[in-house]
């Protein structure tokens, strides 16, 4: 039995990772046209774009994402989204989760590597190399000029996969020092079903089911300073990992029902 689920696991995968490239072949041509009109304008076409494009990718794969909103979005209202990072799965997430209104995501540079979704992803998405300060400082430019053009911003404030059986890994300040220097408030999420969709260790673990990403209440700025970055990371990292408890998300829970039998 071992055997046949893992040889349907493997067919899986593969009819998936078919169905990726055929959409992304799609997409293609929209992402050369929206280059032609402008970080800005090309931008907001192409995000549009990705959410179809995510939509028509879970549907053919069997993954269900529901949007559940602890405390909702407002209209027209610019954040910082953060979120945690646990999947391979997160980015088209992210398509599923925010929805009618303009955003860019802070995502790794190593990703313009990959072939035609690298270019994709390096129109739409702001490129961050953590091993190079003058090009985070240049990323941290780039973000604040999106701001003011009434653009919200997306940053996994991990910065990488969360490896670990704890609720998060430890956040970078960068989040939290644009949202005080910009004064624009934090609106955390909790990628609930990442983990079990597609583990982090393998492409090929990725399964059809449930995806829920949950809006958090909104995290103000008003009273913080420069110098209580720490005190706004520490308030934000709190509030995620206690509902991440409280929703008893998957790989926290993994080891506790191990020990239990």
């Amino acid at each position: 039995m071992k055997i046949l689920l893992k040889l349907l696991q493997i067919i899986f995968c593969a009819y998936a990772f078919v169905t990726f490239v055929i959409c992304m072949l799609l997409v293609f041509p929209f992402a050369v046209v929206a280059s032609f009109w402008g970080r800005t304008g090309g931008g907001n076409f192409l995000y549009m774009i990705c959410r179809i494009w995510a939509d028509v990718w879970f549907f053919t794969i069997g993954i269900f994402h529901k949007n559940i909103f602890e405390q909702p979005l407002e209209k027209d209202k610019q954040y910082i989204f953060v979120a945690n990072h646990i999947s391979y799965l997160d980015i088209p997430i992210i398509f599923k989760a925010i929805r009618k209104r303009p955003i860019r995501v802070l995502g790794k540079s190593e990703m313009k590597s990959i072939p035609i979704f690298g270019f994709i992803y390096s129109f739409g998405a702001v490129m961050v190399d953590r091993g190079n300060a003058e090009k985070r400082a240049q990323s941290v430019r780039h973000l604040k000029s999106i701001l003011k053009r009434g653009i919200s911003i997306f940053i996994f404030p991990e910065g990488t996969f969360n490896e670990t059986h704890h609720p998060l890994k430890d956040f970078y300040d960068g989040a939290f020092r644009i949202a005080i220097e910009t004064k624009t408030p934090i609106k955390p999420i909790l990628f609930l079903d990442g983990y079990d969709r597609m583990h982090f260790k393998s492409i090929f673990s990725l399964t059809p089911g449930r995806s829920r990403s949950i809006f958090l209440e909104e995290v103000s700025v008003e009273e913080f300073s420069l110098k209580e970055v720490a005190v706004l990371r520490k308030k934000v990292y709190a509030l995620m990992e206690e509902k991440l408890l409280e929703y008893r998300a998957t790989w926290i829970m993994e080891p506790i029902a191990r020990q239990l039998g």
